[in-house]
């Protein structure tokens, strides 16, 4: 692609090479024609020296010449200005053979145009004098009559300046050709370049050009774009970590309550003289363990419900508080059992929300089975509700164990445990935060755990008020 931009470069060049020779050569032609035009209509073409002189140089009618700004001088044959009027540019009565020589010599160089004839019968120079306006010296002359070797070698001179200007233009016209590709060509090759190694699977792949044209917004979409695959990778591979992880997870937590189910049955079954005590433990322990299995199996399928398009609240219009105080009440008895005090701070106000009291209730569930799970009796539980400008945000705390540090940024994550060992007299699925996050998110508000508490966890909903 590079080589044909390339090719297609040089040859608009080329062309544009033509075009120039072309318009040099009718440039001369009209430089040629244009100084005759100009001579032909001069007003030193209207007064030449040949058409006042007289044979008596006290017989001239200069008149006409001063009158159109020139001037008109005589030089007799000892070099004596003897007659002057008008415009005088040899400021001299008397010359030398040497001045009036170098007069004649130098007066084509000079920015005024002369017209010196001789006359033979009165013995003297006529010189009219005229201002030069502009000067177009150029033509082209060619006489048949001159020698042979003043024509070839003219010819040569002019064929080889003429070749020698094209050879010029023609590099010219081919080094800046291969200039103007090269600043298209080599962005392309890096722009090229960083997409091979996209392609090639490096994501961090970058472009710089250093340019601030339209190439410079091509980098920048380039760049954005390289950002966004890095990004979408990135997330990409942790989601299929995490659905790795997720897959072992379930398959650990379900292969040990099916594990104890099958080996109690197969006790019971190939165990003939069992006693009345030992049915019942082995019995207790299937239950258990098949409790265990359907309370995961229930919660992956909630969750998994939740993940869904077909996950839809019912939420009412409803007073939080009044609804908070409902919650706190239903929470004391679990507490009460399992040795745990609380406190509680909800306001008298009336904050209305839309919720749905039934999933919005589960993240109060949640959050109490691993408070209770988790911590020692005697643990106080608090849960407090505040106002903050168009949120409620309500805070449920503890002052147990806490979380860990290594744990805080992957708390909310399908099967994460404070318990590393997952052990199972804990109990719970590792599910419960993840759901509760969930159902806060699906209330248009969020769940999280408040890293500044230092006195064990604190978690805090926000949900929008009305």
């Amino acid at each position: 692609m590079i080589k044909k931009i390339s090719n297609q470069f040089l040859s608009s060049y080329l062309f544009v090479f033509l075009l120039t020779t072309m318009v040099t050569t009718l440039a001369v032609v009209l430089l040629s024609f244009a100084s005759g035009l100009i001579e032909g209509r001069l007003v030193k073409e209207r007064y030449p020296a040949r058409a006042i002189i007289k044979e008596d140089y006290t017989q001239i009618d200069a008149s006409a010449v001063v009158k159109n700004g020139g001037g008109v001088q005589v030089v007799n044959k000892d070099y004596q200005v003897v007659y002057s009027e008008g415009l005088d540019t040899i400021g001299k009565s008397q010359l030398s053979a040497e001045e009036f020589t170098a007069f004649l010599m130098e007066s084509s160089d000079q920015p005024y145009h002369y017209d010196i004839v001789y006359q033979p019968q009165g013995e003297y120079w006529l010189i009219v004098t005229f201002p030069t306006s502009i000067r177009l010296s150029f033509s082209v002359v060619h006489n048949p009559a001159a020698v042979p070797d003043d024509m070839a070698m003219a010819s040569k001179v002019i064929a080889a300046i003429s070749l020698i200007y094209l050879t010029i233009l023609a590099l010219l016209a081919s080094g800046y050709s291969r200039f103007m590709a090269a600043q298209i060509t080599e962005p392309l090759h890096q722009l090229s370049e960083g997409t091979r190694l996209l392609r090639a699977g490096d994501y961090s792949a970058r472009v710089d050009l250093k340019l601030k044209n339209e190439f410079a917004n091509l980098q920048e979409t380039f760049n954005d774009m390289a950002a966004r695959i890095e990004q979408e990778m990135t997330l990409r591979k942790k989601s299929e970590n995490d659905r790795r992880r997720l897959i072992l997870d379930i398959s650990h937590d379900l292969k040990n309550p099916l594990a104890s189910i099958q080996g109690y049955t197969e006790l019971c079954m190939k165990k003939k003289d069992l006693s009345e005590q030992e049915r019942r433990e082995y019995l207790q322990a299937i239950y258990q363990n098949s409790h265990r299995a359907n309370l995961l199996l229930a919660d992956l399928f909630e969750l998994s419900q939740m993940d869904s398009p077909q996950f839809l609240l019912k939420p009412v219009e409803i007073e939080v508080c009044e609804y908070l105080r409902q919650i706190c009440g239903a929470l004391i008895p679990p507490l009460e059992q399992a040795g745990f005090q609380y406190e509680f701070d909800i306001p008298e106000k009336n904050i209305p929300v839309r919720l749905d009291p039934p999933r919005f209730s589960r993240i109060f569930q949640n959050l109490t089975d691993n408070a209770v799970r988790y911590n020692r009796p005697g643990t106080v539980i608090s849960v407090s509700l505040r106002e903050e400008k168009a949120d409620v945000v309500i805070c449920f705390a503890d002052d147990g164990c806490g979380i860990p540090n290594h744990l805080v940024e992957d708390i909310f994550k399908p099967f994460v445990r404070v318990d590393d060992a997952r052990n199972s007299k804990t109990g719970g699925s590792g599910l419960g935060l993840a759901i509760a996050k969930k159902i806060a998110r699906a209330h248009q508000g969020d769940l999280t755990l408040d890293i500044k508490y230092n006195n064990g966890s604190a978690f805090m909903i926000r949900i929008p008020k009305i």
